[in-house]
């Protein structure tokens, strides 16, 4: 079957951080056209199906005491009153104060694609994606994956590893480094690949990641 998209050369990196040859990919994922307000729309998608929305505040039927009538209606001089919990005294309810709610909201598919293709894009031309045969490591450590990391010349450096699937070793290995992020091409988001300085895609991740972003 015909390849549908035209291919661009990237880089081939071997684990010892050096160079081993190019590699084919996908230029509707790497060359792909930069639109800021696409970005901004995923962005602003995103980190609003992000928030919490658990804040929260009281109405005069929620708030405690004044069950009474403060003072009777006439003859007093002063104002009516019926509730010490009136929003206009001080300790009373709020009025149209915020309740708990979500504030995701949907953003179809396509324009989420294209905003992850646009940054993509943005730090390859920027040279900040290195294509890695196999980025691994033999055991969970942190101290693994440091050295592993620093032959790729990339320690305290804000990075995002793209790995085909799902890697144990990995992940526990970079929990601890703070400006590391792992992800498998299913679960980047935008906030992240914007977040990172340079991108480590594994090779075996290139055919996956153009499976969900194509």
């Amino acid at each position: 079957m015909a390849c549908l998209y035209k291919m661009v050369e990237l880089k081939l990196y071997n684990k010892d951080g050096k160079e081993n040859g190019i590699v084919k990919a996908e230029d509707k994922l790497f060359a792909a056209k930069h639109k800021d307000a696409v970005v901004h729309q995923v962005l602003t998608w995103y980190l609003a199906s992000k928030r919490s929305g658990t804040h929260s505040s009281k109405g005069r039927s929620e708030v405690r005491g004044g069950g009474r009538k403060p003072w009777k209606q006439k003859g007093t001089g002063r104002a009516r009153a019926g509730t010490i919990r009136s929003p206009l005294w001080n300790g009373g309810g709020v009025i149209f104060g915020p309740k708990p709610r979500s504030y995701a909201y949907n953003l179809p598919k396509k324009i989420q694609k294209a905003g992850l293709k646009a940054v993509l894009t943005d730090r390859t031309k920027a040279e900040k994606v290195k294509i890695v045969e196999e980025f691994s490591v033999s055991e969970p450590k942190t101290k693994l994956m440091l050295k592993a990391l620093n032959k790729l010349k990339l320690v305290n450096q804000k990075t995002l590893i793209i790995k085909a699937k799902e890697d144990k070793n990995v992940v526990l290995s970079a929990r601890n480094i703070e400006r590391l992020k792992v992800a498998v091409p299913a679960d980047i988001n935008i906030a992240d690949l914007l977040n990172s300085d340079w991108v480590i895609v594994e090779q075996g991740a290139l055919p996956v990641l153009a499976e969900v972003l194509l």
